[in-house]
């Protein structure tokens, strides 16, 4: 990774703290509404457009997603009063870009260490040595099927998302006194693709999402079809969301026209939480007796929900990181890293 990404990298950022530091002042003068959306969006093309400047794969994917993304939705929730930056409102600039960028909430008292916390840094350390063995073995990708590569990338994305959004966050904890928010919950245990996308992985999508894309829906839909169907187009309507910023991420990774495979999957996954949604309320009352809920049904279950997963996700979503190049850019970002490191020991040892 050369010195001037760093460079570029260092500008984006001070261009996102002066325009987060213009979003903290709006509301001293500016009511929540359309006004504020007015004054809100220039800030928002702005945060589409910077990370164009960069084209270092992780640096881009990082930065897209916390500003592009993150910052963007919520600074839109922001407009109208709603969502964390308002929820309650951040004390001090700090604690608003820090809470506008990263996926942590304001945190009333600190709570003392527990036993849940130190499992929690023990599993973070297991998974971040599972993905620097993972990087190793990818010395020997050339001998590997194409379709075991494209599940050795399901396993790096998910170690690679939880271990960064952690420490994202754990530092924001640490400096700022802000709690820390899981970001994955054992998704492999997951029992349906409702459990799987609302209540295990990712959850920092998921919680800026529902706000801004799924409650205005379903609030929307109520009106027309009551609400006890409206939550099955709001939850389409989220998919649909993800899916196009999920094309945007790819874009500024790798540069690459879209080819919508991303798009399919995750609207291929909207239609089959909508419809799981719409079987669940159709029986609900059919299991009194609990017949859907025993071990075997339940196991059953989480090997076809991520049977499904893995899949679709090597037929239609990691295919992409092929076709941009994302994966042969990567690991020459890994090496870049490693010769780096390995230069400072050697300069270290031999001072």
């Amino acid at each position: 990774m050369e010195g001037g990404e760093i460079e570029k990298l260092l500008k984006v950022w001070v261009w996102v703290f002066i325009s987060l530091f213009y979003s903290y002042l709006i509301p001293k003068s500016i009511p929540k509404g359309p006004k504020r959306l007015v004054s809100i969006l220039p800030v928002v093309a702005l945060f589409l457009y910077l990370p164009l400047n960069l084209s270092s794969v992780h640096l881009a994917g990082l930065t897209s997603f916390f500003i592009a993304w993150l910052a963007n939705f919520k600074l839109l929730l922001f407009s109208f009063g709603r969502g964390p930056l308002c929820n309650p409102p951040p004390s001090s600039l700090p604690l608003f870009v820090a809470v506008s960028c990263l996926p942590i909430k304001i945190q009333i008292q600190q709570p003392p260490p527990t036993a849940a916390s130190s499992s929690r840094a023990l599993n973070y350390t297991l998974k971040a040595l599972c993905l620097a063995v993972l990087i190793r073995v990818y010395d020997y990708r050339d001998r590997f099927h194409p379709k075991l590569l494209l599940i050795l990338y399901v396993f790096h994305i998910y170690f690679m998302l939880e271990i960064i959004l952690a420490a994202s966050a754990a530092s924001a904890r640490a400096l700022l006194g802000l709690e820390l928010e899981p970001q994955f919950n054992e998704p492999y245990l997951s029992t349906s693709l409702q459990d799987f996308w609302g209540r295990r992985w990712n959850l920092t999508v998921t919680r800026i999402l529902r706000p801004s894309v799924y409650d205005p829906t379903r609030d929307l839909f109520t009106r027309f079809v009551g609400p006890r169907s409206a939550p099955l187009p709001a939850v389409f309507a989220t998919f649909v969301v993800s899916a196009l910023m999920h094309e945007l991420m790819f874009y500024y990774m790798g540069r690459a026209r879209p080819t919508w495979e991303t798009t399919c999957f995750f609207l291929l996954h909207g239609a089959g939480v909508t419809a799981e949604i719409a079987v669940k309320k159709a029986v609900k009352d059919k299991d009194k007796g609990g017949r859907w809920s025993s071990w075997w049904v339940v196991s059953a279950s989480r090997v076809l929900t991520m049977g499904f997963v893995t899949t679709t996700a090597c037929w239609l979503f990691f295919p992409k990181f092929v076709q941009c190049q994302l994966d042969a850019k990567a690991f020459e970002e890994y090496a870049a890293v490693g010769a780096f490191l390995t230069n400072v020991s050697h300069r270290v040892s031999y001072i």
